[in-house]
């Protein structure tokens, strides 16, 4: 019987090592040359544009080593999660912690129910080990899309914050090229007024820029192409027109910050209107409810003497 077990466990390793070498893909030369320029891409965008991982994320060296190997399974098949590497950008934290956490918590939601299945069907209590499965997988799905909705519902609020600090960057920019000073100089001593959290990104990505030998204005696109901002992406074109074709973009720039201003102005005018109907129709259901508390005993009473 020793024997057999043996032989048995020899036979399966073989078989195991053999489907792992029959299963190993062969590296196309020009995917793995076009991968390794997106990645060098990608590294020298997130050198340019000041990306740096706030601290107390919980993201360790094991988990982005294995968030990697996932982002790398699932551009190896077409998706690029460009829209959520932008939130994330602008959240300070990287796509591999990401993912790594995303899929332990969807693995926690779905052994909990498994887990507490097991431990009542062993005590024989209703609920079993197949339901608890099924429960497992829909709590999979809820607790691993969880960090994903929560990134996203922050990094839009962040974003509104930027657009506003942009805004404010646009003016001071065209104060500055009033004054006289070039465009490397108004943009550096514009970004330079402020240590807000937005400002200090831009700051960061111009110095960036300098040392890496990169004009300020295609800086700020990619820094806006990074965080989603298009605010940032205008600029660096209009700067950019000054630099090649010496067009005077001063007051451009001030109506560019007057309307995006205008346009902020418009969507808390529509928020709090969206608040100002949320509040009636609470009234509408609390006059609904005192209404109802007001007639239950005169209704009660006629259903009681018919």
């Amino acid at each position: 019987m020793t024997l057999i077990l043996v032989a048995g466990a020899i036979a399966g390793a073989g078989a195991l090592l053999l489907g792992y070498v029959l299963s190993v893909q062969r590296v196309n030369p020009a995917a793995a040359l076009a991968r390794l320029d997106a990645e060098r891409s990608r590294a020298r965008r997130d050198r340019l544009t000041a990306v740096t991982v706030t601290g107390g994320t919980g993201e360790s060296a094991a988990m982005r080593r294995f968030g990697g190997q996932l982002r790398g399974t699932l551009e190896s098949v077409g998706i690029r999660l460009g829209s959520l590497r932008r939130d994330l950008s602008l959240l300070g934290r990287t796509v591999e912690g990401h993912l790594a956490t995303s899929v332990l918590a969807a693995l926690v939601g779905f052994l909990l129910p498994v887990v507490l299945a097991a431990i009542m069907s062993a005590a024989h209590i209703g609920l079993s080990i197949p339901a608890g499965t099924a429960i497992g997988l829909v709590l999979a799905i809820v607790f691993g899309a969880i960090p994903t909705l929560s990134a996203r519902s922050s990094a839009a609020d962040r974003r509104r914050d930027f657009r506003h600090v942009v805004g404010s960057f646009l003016d001071l920019v065209a104060m500055n090229l009033a004054g006289g000073r070039g465009v490397p100089e108004a943009l550096q001593a514009a970004s330079s007024l402020s240590d807000g959290w937005a400002m200090i990104r831009i700051r960061d990505t111009l110095l960036t820029a300098r040392l890496h030998g990169v004009t300020p204005w295609a800086a700020l696109g990619e820094l806006g192409d990074e965080v989603g901002v298009d605010e940032l992406r205008d600029l660096a074109a209009a700067l950019a027109l000054v630099a090649e074709d010496g067009a005077k973009v001063r007051e451009s720039l001030a109506a560019r910050a007057s309307s995006l201003r205008r346009r902020e102005l418009a969507e808390i005018e529509g928020k709090a209107g969206q608040r100002s109907q949320s509040m009636l129709v609470a009234q509408l259901v609390l006059c609904c409810g005192f209404l109802l508390f007001l007639v239950y005993p005169a209704v009660m009473g006629v259903l009681e003497q018919s």
